[in-house]
């Protein structure tokens, strides 16, 4: 018995040692193989990984001109663990800080809730963007501090104080960002609006390492294997946009002092020639150690001028929609171009009644076009719902929404910029829930004229433009029109059809070139140019807004534009003009003397929530 007792011990001892030496095993294979934290320790004590920062990819608008380019800046990096009797009040001197302002960036860069990287061992950023005054004061001190190092990078630069809302921004990378992206590290920068936003993969480069060699004392004696191991960085991919930065600056001229936004395309290529939101920004204001100052105060201005309305905002669309109703009515066959509706003053209906302004009546589609009659548009609804083409008034109306959505409307265009709102076309389901089953064109007559519950996004008014312009196709619109000479994705160069045929879109040009003729928009007339236009004034709780859409030439378009004037009053007031002086700058490469004239008085007009400054 006790032999066997023996037995089992032995075989029990034997099994412990071995789970033991397994223990250790693991733990040794664990510490030097898969567990890199000691030899990152062993190598930071002879090597210094210095980072080398790609340039980022240049932006050039549709004539070759740069637009967004590379300056060198610097950075004050530090390793915790080398820094070492230093004169921190000397240090503050030489950086021109206060020893509370130093104390503060320690305490912030150790404290790991807001620098959760943070390690003894590795850089750290202490102050970033150094002018070259402040590095050349800094760097005749900085073999007193040891464990502090100069870091060369590059901040952007403009060479225009134009389209600030479309190139963006580049700030500090948060720790949200260098969490799900391990490229960024604590320091790094990144583009947060825009087109930095948007194309910060194919802007941002690839970062490069440079080795150094350090001595027993944490000192740089030189560059290991005297650079084998390096890897340079590579710049970033330049951006070839569609825009035209004269016709950009124009607009921005135009706007100033007002709040709106302006969005021309071409046509044939979808690519926007220039987008603006007023009131905007110097782009150059958010460069350099005053960014942050300067990006609180325009975020805190009440005007908004960070916000792109041209994506971002949502507005009725007014008597610019009106051609959409009339290519859905057509292509149903509710209409034909020669169907006649009265026109008493405006569109009256048993006890209801909606107003329009003096025009002969009653009268066919193109002059409803040109004169902009309420009630023609108002009929056409009427007539659509109370067809018995459709089994009740929620498949008419589902039927209506179908082809505002083929339109580009109702949701988002998928333009390259972030931030980009989808507006809102109503559907059957939505009156339903307003007004149970029992309701009609009547209820909802508004929609028939842009008013109401329909909202679009400038840029998508200028879509329906372009669309017109190409008799029922459109590309996604897009700000850039080449990376590094390379084609964009299939979605900004393949057409998109809409639900209406080319024989609809025809009428509808004719219609809008009566407009320019003889119509609404006679303010549109460039000599030499057939134009064709729609006027639009938006209803307003305040002064109304004033809109136009209008492309050139009428066959073979080079421009499709919307603009939009918060408070504008009629679309001729503002959005005709505006307009008109947009497509001869683009189409003749000039301006009149008279249009010179024209576009600088509308510059000097000042209108804010529609009150009017002379």
């Amino acid at each position: 018995m006790n032999n066997i007792h023996i037995e089992h011990r032995k075989y029990i001892l034997g099994g412990a040692v071995i789970v033991i030496l397994l223990i250790y095993i693991v733990q040794l294979f664990n510490l030097q193989i898969m567990n890199d934290e000691y030899k990152s320790k062993a190598d930071s004590n002879a090597f210094y990984k210095k980072t080398l920062y790609p340039a980022r990819g240049l932006m050039y608008d549709r004539n070759g001109k740069l637009l967004v380019y590379n300056q060198p800046a610097y950075d004050i990096t530090f390793i915790p663990r080398e820094i070492r009797n230093i004169d921190t009040l000397d240090l503050c001197r030489a950086i021109g800080i206060t020893r509370d302002d130093f104390d503060k960036r320690m305490a912030d860069i150790r404290n790991k809730r807001y620098n959760p990287g943070y390690s003894s061992y590795t850089e750290q950023t202490f102050m970033s963007r150094l002018s070259a005054e402040e590095l050349a004061r800094f760097q005749e001190q900085l073999f007193r501090f040891p464990g502090f190092y100069i870091s060369k990078r590059s901040i952007r630069q403009y060479t225009y104080g134009a389209a600030g809302v479309l190139f963006g921004d580049i700030g500090e990378v948060s720790q949200k960002k260098i969490d799900k992206d391990p490229y960024y590290t604590r320091g790094d920068y990144i583009g947060t609006q825009g087109l930095e936003a948007f194309y910060e993969h194919q802007l941002r480069g690839k970062k490069g390492v440079e080795m150094l060699l350090r001595d027993a004392y944490g000192r740089i004696q030189g560059r290991y294997k005297d650079g084998a191991m390096d890897t340079m960085p590579t710049q970033g991919k330049d951006l070839r946009l569609g825009l035209d930065i004269e016709l950009q600056q124009l607009g921005e001229q135009l706007l100033q002092n007002k709040i709106g936004s302006i969005v021309a395309i071409e046509p044939s290529s979808g690519e926007i020639l220039c987008m603006v939101s007023s009131p905007s920004y110097d782009p150059r204001l958010l460069v350099g150690r005053q960014r942050g100052e300067n990006h609180k105060s325009l975020s805190k201005n009440k005007q908004k001028p960070l916000m792109n309305r041209a994506i971002m905002g949502t507005y009725p669309p007014g008597s610019t929609f009106k051609t959409s109703q009339a290519l859905t009515f057509l292509q149903e066959g509710i209409i034909s171009h020669e169907t006649n509706f009265p026109c008493t003053g405006g569109f009256r209906y048993n006890k209801f009644k909606l107003g329009c302004h003096a025009h002969a009546a009653p009268l066919p589609l193109y002059p409803a076009i040109a004169t902009s009659c309420n009630a023609y548009f108002c009929w056409g609804l009427v007539r659509m719902f109370s067809s018995n083409k459709y089994k009740n008034v929620q498949e008419a109306m589902n039927t209506w929404r179908d082809y505002m959505v083929s339109m580009g409307f109702g949701y988002k265009l998928g333009v390259d910029l972030p931030g980009e709102a989808r507006g809102m076309i109503p559907n059957a389901s939505f009156y339903n829930k307003h007004y149970g089953k029992y309701w009609n064109a009547v209820t909802v007559i508004s929609i028939s004229i842009g008013q109401g519950e329909v909202t679009l996004t400038p840029l998508q008014i200028a879509n329906l433009c372009a669309t017109i312009a190409n008799r029922g196709t459109f590309i996604t619109p897009h700000i850039v029109s080449s990376i590094d000479g390379d084609t964009l994705p299939s979605k900004y160069s393949e057409p998109r059809t809409t639900m209406a045929d080319k024989e609809a879109y025809e009428h509808i040009v004719k219609g809008m070139r009566q407009a320019v003729l003889n119509g609404t928009c006679r303010g549109a007339n460039i000599p030499g140019i057939e134009v064709c236009g729609k006027t639009g004034t938006a209803q307003n709780r305040g002064k109304d807004h004033s809109a136009f859409i209008g492309f050139a030439p009428m066959d073979n378009p080079k421009i499709a534009i919307a603009v939009y004037v918060e408070n504008g009053g009629f679309g001729a007031e503002y959005g005709v003009p505006i307009g008109a002086l947009l497509m001869e700058k683009y189409l003749t490469d000039s301006l009149s003397e008279a249009s010179r004239e024209k576009a600088e008085y509308i510059s000097n007009k000042h209108i804010y929530y529609g009150t009017e400054e002379r």
